[in-house]
Formats: structure tokens, sequence, C-alpha cells
């Protein structure tokens, strides 16, 4: 957790394949550990070929038969479901934008929100993670309830929660306030 943390979490992420694991694993996460998720990291990536979006978007229902006795990853029906939908609609979202990238980074001008919070609670949602969800929804996407999101942005840098006396927060460098 605190590698994940100190190397990849609340930064900038903008390869839309990493965009695309990230999405599924917080999708992956509902109702677990993220430690659980983690821990299983290698497992997905091995299950869903490194998160190639066209591959899984092939995914038949064999396949998923297949994943479902998979112990690497979590062995759930709707998740796993959820995982090659989702893989379809990220690919209409390519098309459409040019890059999944384009499209997550225009809810913020292409810059992070900086918050470096002085509280040790962070917001379950908030109305950027609203307005994203239900654009995700109404482009197909499961798992992706507003929560969900709030932590994908974080993970991915769009949001950056880094609590003010980490050595990641601190004053803000760059981006905008929240």
């Amino acid at each position: 957790m605190q590698r994940y943390h100190d190397q990849e979490w609340g930064r900038p992420h903008h390869d839309d394949r990493r965009l695309f694991e990230l999405l599924i694993l917080e999708g992956a996460q509902a109702g677990l550990s993220w430690s659980t998720i983690l821990h299983k990291r290698a497992g997905y990536r091995r299950a869903f070929a490194r998160f190639d979006p066209r591959k899984v978007a092939r995914f038949d229902a064999r396949r998923r038969a297949a994943l479902l006795r998979d112990p690497g990853i979590v062995r759930n029906r709707l998740k796993i479901d959820s995982t090659v939908t989702n893989a379809r609609a990220f690919l209409e979202v390519q098309r459409e934008f040019g890059s999944f990238d384009r499209y997550l980074w225009a809810f913020v001008g292409n810059e992070p929100i900086v918050t470096h919070r002085r509280v040790r609670r962070l917001p379950a949602r908030t109305p950027l993670s609203d307005r994203i969800s239900k654009d995700l929804a109404r482009r197909g996407f499961r798992f992706v309830g507003t929560t969900i999101v709030y932590a994908y942005l974080q993970a991915v840098g769009v949001v950056d929660d880094h609590e003010y006396d980490c050595f990641l927060g601190g004053p803000p460098r760059g981006g905008s306030r929240q």
C-alpha cells in the first residue's frame, strides 16, 4: 500500500491503457478493500490481457466463464461481465474523443484539482464525480457509481487529495483548487 501511494496514487495518468486498468480495478474493489485488489493486480493483468481494451472487448461467454474459476481475480460474474462491457464503452469513448485521456481530463480543463486537505477525512463523492459517473453510465459503463468514480479520479491524479502534511501534499503546486 505504501509503495502504491508513494509511486502511483494521485499522480496524473494519461496513458489510456493505465486509465482503463485503474477504472476496472476501482470497479472490482466495490465492496472489498483496496489492498485485496492490489494483491490481485498481477492476476487481473494476466486474466484481462494486460488491460488491452480491444482484446477484453472480444471476450466471449466461454472466456468469461473461465474467469469465474480464476483465483487470481475477484470471481464475481457481474464484475467480470462489466469489465467486458466497459472495454467496449471505453473503445467508443476513444473513437469519439481520440483517447479516453482526452475525454476524462476535459472534465477538469486538463489540470488536476489539487485539494491537499488538512483534514484526514476525504469525501466519498463530489459534484465532479457525480457528473463523470452520470456521463460514464450514459455511455454504457458499469460499476461507475459516484463513489467508485471519485476513488478513480484520486487514483489517476485528476483529483490530488494528498494530505497537507504528506510529502506529496503541502501547498498547491499548480492545478486548480477545489
